[in-house]
């Protein structure tokens, strides 16, 4: 599972998705919105500013905005900011890779081939949907359950 930490990161790039092209954004404004808390949120946005996702400004008219577009800025990359690996085994890790100490032959070890097919299904859907992906998923979801209410008799 995500931590809250990335729940969070997550809601707030989803945010600044939305805001793309408006200009800074405040942590205020940003934690009021998101109901997010304030110091929680500095922590975290301070962290994806480091891995080049977010960009500040300070002074009049600061805050914090998205780094590169939404549609370049990947739910895989956001989630190994801030989870690390997404291997379930460090034996799989393609960045922190680490032999089970358990494990006798690793190459025929029945649990790490199905936790490298874990791995790969887990990095092909995080890493092909950006946030530009998820701002469409949340639309066209916005128009199903509109279109459902408004055929309801």
């Amino acid at each position: 599972m995500i931590s809250k930490k990335t729940k969070y990161a997550l809601k707030a790039l989803i945010y600044l998705s939305r805001e793309y092209d408006k200009g800074p954004i405040l942590i205020a404004d940003l934690a009021r919105e998101e109901r997010i808390p304030k110091k929680f949120l500095e922590l975290i946005l301070l962290a994806l500013k480091n891995a080049g996702v977010l960009q500040s400004k300070k002074g009049k008219g600061g805050g914090y905005s998205l780094a590169r577009p939404p549609r370049e800025i990947s739910m895989g990359k956001v989630i190994r900011t801030l989870e690390g690996p997404l291997a379930p085994v460090p034996c799989v890790s393609e960045s922190a890779y680490a032999r089970c100490e358990e494990c006798d032959d690793e190459w025929s070890c029945g649990i790490r081939l199905v936790m490298k097919d874990v791995r790969d299904a887990m990095a092909q859907i995080l890493d092909s949907a950006s946030l530009a992906d998820v701002l469409e998923r949340i639309e066209q979801e916005k128009q199903k359950k509109d279109g459902a209410l408004f055929y309801t008799i």
